[in-house]
């Protein structure tokens, strides 16, 4: 796929992770994150640190399989992998992307609906990088609770969002920046436009502020933010 063909991906409607979509996705968080390749380290670098032997590490949303990736090729076989997913798109994009992995035996990509649906199994160390967003703020407490209850004790939970600025005029000038930070990768006026408009009810920000309580509701007495860059967070969350 060339330069043109790539950027014209952005959706005309409703954002979709479509087979397009799936096909330029890791170009497009590389040039529309801020920090992108930062945050995708110290996400592993603190995960890490939880793992526990003989339980489960999940990715919630896991898309093309990058945030899993990293666990696989250091864990090996002394843990289970399980990608949870729901555009069929990027699940067969991430089976693909493990099917030579020398541990892609222990990973298990599956379909579903994150406000239905959770694995029931222990895990040591739960993902939710840039997902948690995307789903109904009503069904955000019951995901957080399903996880909660997934982890041994000792476990943990991170979590990756986009957030809105603790008052309008910090989250104008947050915006403004990492609209900048767009412009300076590539995209014109017109592709902003539309995938902000694309966007819109489909991608739902919060607060850090609520984001952590929503975290402490459930159970979580360590909450600790890792990574912050403008209006992109991240938290690991410990189960006691």
């Amino acid at each position: 796929m060339n330069e043109a063909q790539r950027d014209e991906v952005i959706p005309r409607g409703a954002w979709q992770f479509d087979q397009e979509v799936t096909a330029v996705f890791d170009d497009m968080l590389q040039r529309s994150i801020p920090q992108y390749n930062a945050m995708r380290m110290v996400t592993f670098e603190v995960g890490r640190r939880f793992v526990q032997p003989g339980t489960a590490i999940i990715d919630m949303g896991c898309s093309r399989g990058q945030a899993l990736l990293p666990f696989v090729s250091n864990f090996g076989t002394a843990n289970d992998y399980i990608g949870l997913e729901i555009s069929e798109p990027m699940i067969e994009a991430a089976r693909e992307n493990f099917n030579y992995h020398q541990h892609g035996n222990r990973v298990s990509i599956q379909s579903a609906d994150l406000r239905h649906e959770f694995p029931g199994v222990t895990s040591s160390l739960v993902l939710s990088v840039l997902t948690l967003q995307f789903t109904p703020i009503e069904y955000r407490q019951q995901i957080i609770r399903r996880v909660f209850d997934s982890l041994a004790p000792g476990g943990a939970f991170i979590l990756v969002e986009k957030v809105l600025g603790a008052t309008a005029k910090l989250d104008e000038a947050f915006v403004n920046l990492f609209l900048q930070i767009k412009r300076e990768n590539g995209y014109s006026e017109s592709q902003i436009d539309r995938k902000r408009l694309s966007l819109e009810g489909v991608l739902v920000p919060v607060t850090a502020r609520w984001n952590e309580e929503l975290l402490h509701q459930e159970g979580f007495t360590s909450v600790d933010c890792f990574w912050r860059h403008l209006n992109f967070a991240g938290w690991v969350a410990v189960k006691p």
